[in-house]
């Protein structure tokens, strides 16, 4: 199961596994993803997780967050383990019980509240609930192991990682005047809310089958391209545009991924052909759906309409680059 090679004096291994942990609040007091959507809450809440995931782990940087999804009630992390080991000590202690006590004891304290957060937690990894062999160790390694991360760390996340460092930072320096005190508030970061709208796993399905919360609208309008000697303003994907691309896209879909396949990663073979054959019973339209999903979730911010026009050109494809675009309804009638 696990990779290895040879550097200087000794083996390095190599494993990377990624699971989905799902938190909700069962105080009807706190409620998870609102606390996480407010930009002045969110880093608090953020922090309570690091710091249960550590108690778990024995090191802070023992499991790497990825992204955070809002999908009331639940807040959902996408976790990435590099090391068997610190997977297992994870998995020991969500069996024990001991991550939910810490998350609740530490959600107490970031947030200040008078009591502690209850707090009901399950495990995914892939469309396996965990929950149902979590005292089967080496099955659930297995499982973890075999989900690898479909996307970088989320943007987001990087910053919340900036603002723990710099805040622990200060707190190991409190004789600093510099640093805020241990009755300071905790850090606010000016971070975008995401899109209530946006899709987000669900514990019924897959969290890797849904597509990213990032805004479909956050680039810059002036950043434009030219299609058609027409000016059109470059934006993020839109769950409108992914709808119409899988409804128009045919049997055409394959090749559209094969030229968004030269800078995507994630679409790299034999993920195609894979998602033809997973999803050959639900017919083109999921196929094509799937495909366009993970080319949002692993392009982040750019997964553009400007890229994903320039694979239909390049494919012939000039008609539904059109109907995404709203040339055709631009233009006046005969």
């Amino acid at each position: 199961m696990t990779e290895s090679r040879t550097m200087g004096d000794g083996p390095i291994d190599y494993w990377v596994g990624c699971a989905y942990l799902f938190v909700q609040s069962s105080s009807e007091k706190v409620l998870l993803p609102v606390l996480y959507r407010n930009p002045q809450q969110r880093p608090s809440v953020f922090r309570a997780f690091k710091l249960a995931l550590a108690d778990s782990t024995g090191s802070l940087h023992g499991v790497d967050v990825l992204k955070v999804y809002c999908s009331e009630p639940h807040l959902i992390m996408q976790l990435k383990f590099s090391k068997k080991e610190t997977c297992r000590r994870f998995l020991q202690s969500y069996c024990q019980g001991a991550l939910q006590d810490s998350l609740q004891k530490h959600l107490k304290t970031t947030l200040s509240l008078a009591s502690l957060v209850p707090v009901e937690t399950e495990l995914k990894a892939g469309a396996e609930k965990l929950d149902s062999m979590i005292r089967e160790e080496d099955r659930c390694l297995e499982c973890i192991y075999h989900e690898k991360p479909n996307r970088l760390r989320d943007e987001e996340i990087t910053e919340l990682e900036k603002s723990l460092q710099l805040l622990s930072c200060c707190e190991e320096k409190k004789t600093d005047h510099r640093c805020p005190s241990s009755d300071s508030p905790p850090l606010s970061l000016n971070f975008s809310t995401p899109s209530p709208n946006s899709s987000v796993p669900s514990l019924n399905s897959s969290p890797s089958s849904h597509s990213s919360l990032e805004s479909p609208h956050s680039l810059p309008q002036a950043d434009t391209f030219t299609f058609q000697d027409q000016q059109f303003a470059n934006r993020r994907i839109s769950p409108q545009d992914h709808q119409k691309f899988a409804k128009l896209i045919s049997k055409k879909w394959k090749q559209v991924g094969r030229t968004l396949q030269a800078n995507c990663r994630a679409l790299r073979d034999p993920v195609i052909d894979n998602l033809a054959m997973e999803y050959e019973r639900e017919g083109l339209y999921e196929q094509a759906y799937q495909l366009l999903r993970r080319f949002i979730d692993s392009e982040g911010k750019r997964a553009t309409i400007q890229r994903l026009i320039a694979a239909l050109e390049d494919n012939g494809l000039i008609s539904i680059a059109e109907e995404l675009l709203g040339v055709q309804e631009s233009q006046p009638n005969a």
